[in-house]
């Protein structure tokens, strides 16, 4: 696996798209089903801190748990099971993630709780990262954004359909009762996994190594795809994360709506990671570059006219569509310049969680400090205009490390006479 890798070609459109294989569903119903738990206790907070002990904010740290849990899994979980078949990883990972939801569902402790949830957010990092490995390897590289487009929008879907659906379960039941659910799914798709995912996506043919994985990292177009990664989520996630006072305090409108945009804003990110991911197969750089562009254009606008009431909910749903819509091209290009690493493709899964929680964490800031909610919707317009930044870096990195084989080509037919 060269570190020095050629750039990533923009390849044509290729008529009559073949079918994507099974196994891209049963990894897109693993994201779901993890995505679900992500953010499943935002919506139960009340119930876990009075079960246990504790305050809002207290309850509260099970979601940061669980994001700390992912952003360390997701790099150094696939290297220490380098050696074994996907399916194997993958089943573990789903496993572990059963096993913590039952630790978290039994105790009376909020210090376990916070414990397991690391548990499943590390198992949620793992089958995150691997997942995308094996269904490029699936797919082959010329479907990479296509699957992966489905892979992670199972994730899109989970705040869709699976959050509401399990807070409405945790309502009826109990958190606990929810958290014994989603043992018992992820129990059954272990068993999917185990039946359905092929031996062809056992792991690839050459047998990795260690040294060869931790070489990706020292690719300067890795991390440039990587930083842009980085600020896409933040830029995205900064404002997302205070819709509720940007509708009501900003924009004057009823805190009612505020549901609805958010089903709005969940269908249309899943709409556009789709979308995305069918474009970026045939024009990757392109795709890339005008989600960057689009995305920088609504966060400046929704920061602009914050106060309109008829701009804000348009501004949204539009963020929606275009803010992580080249998430999965980003995957496949951290594939491609990887060589096929584990650990390239799996490094963007613990970045897009790095950026979320730093521009979450800018955002607060801004909100507490006086500014209001104008100040997260900084936070999240500054770093959309800087997403482009790293990723123009590595369009011209790859413009001139290809004109000198122009150049070369050129030089060796001189003597050849010009076609017409």
């Amino acid at each position: 696996m060269s570190v020095d890798s050629p750039p990533v070609p923009q390849r044509a459109a290729v008529p009559g798209r073949t079918a994507l294989p099974p196994v891209t569903w049963l990894l897109a119903a693993g994201t779901f089903l993890m995505g679900t738990t992500e953010f499943i206790v935002a919506g139960l907070l009340p119930q876990v801190a009075s079960s246990l002990g504790t305050d809002l904010p207290g309850a509260g740290l099970a979601i940061t748990a669980f994001a700390v849990g992912m952003i360390v899994g997701a790099p150094t979980m696939p290297l220490l099971t380098l050696r074994l078949p996907h399916r194997t990883t993958l089943a573990a990972a789903l496993l572990v993630f059963a096993a913590g939801h039952v630790l978290g569902a039994v105790t009376g402790s909020l210090g376990v709780l916070l414990a397991s949830r690391a548990l499943t957010g590390l198992a949620t990092g793992t089958f995150w990262a691997v997942a995308c490995v094996a269904a490029v390897v699936a797919a082959g590289p010329a479907a990479a954004s296509r699957v992966l487009g489905i892979v992670l929008g199972g994730g899109m879907l989970a705040n869709v359909l699976g959050v509401p659906l399990g807070t409405i379960t945790g309502q009826a039941v109990g958190w606990r009762g929810t958290f014994v659910g989603l043992a018992v799914l992820a129990a059954v798709l272990t068993a999917a996994v185990l039946r359905g995912l092929p031996r062809a996506v056992a792991g690839s043919a050459a047998r990795p190594s260690l040294r060869g994985e931790l070489a990706s990292l020292r690719s300067v177009r890795l991390w440039l795809v990587l930083l842009t990664c980085a600020f896409i989520t933040a830029g995205v996630l900064s404002t997302y994360s205070y819709v509720a006072p940007l509708v009501t305090d900003a924009a004057g409108l009823s805190a009612s709506l505020v549901p609805g945009l958010l089903l709005v804003f969940g269908v249309a990110s899943l709409a556009g990671n789709v979308l995305g991911g069918r474009l970026g197969d045939a024009r990757p750089l392109a795709t890339v570059g005008g989600v960057l562009v689009a995305t920088a254009v609504v966060a400046v606008l929704l920061a602009a006219l914050s106060s309109r009431p008829v701009a804000v909910p348009v501004l949204f749903a539009l963020l929606g569509l275009v803010g992580l819509s080249a998430n999965p091209v980003l995957v496949g290009l951290a594939n491609a310049i990887g060589g096929g690493s584990t650990l390239a493709t799996a490094m963007p899964t613990a970045i897009f969680n790095l950026g979320t929680a730093i521009g979450t964490a800018l955002a607060g800031a801004a909100f507490a400090g006086g500014a209001g909610v104008q100040g997260p919707l900084l936070v999240g317009a500054v770093a959309a205009l800087l997403a482009p930044v790293p990723f123009a870096a590595l369009v011209l990195r790859d413009r001139r490390r290809s004109q000198p084989r122009s150049r070369s080509s050129t030089g060796t037919s001189s003597g050849a006479k010009p076609s017409t």
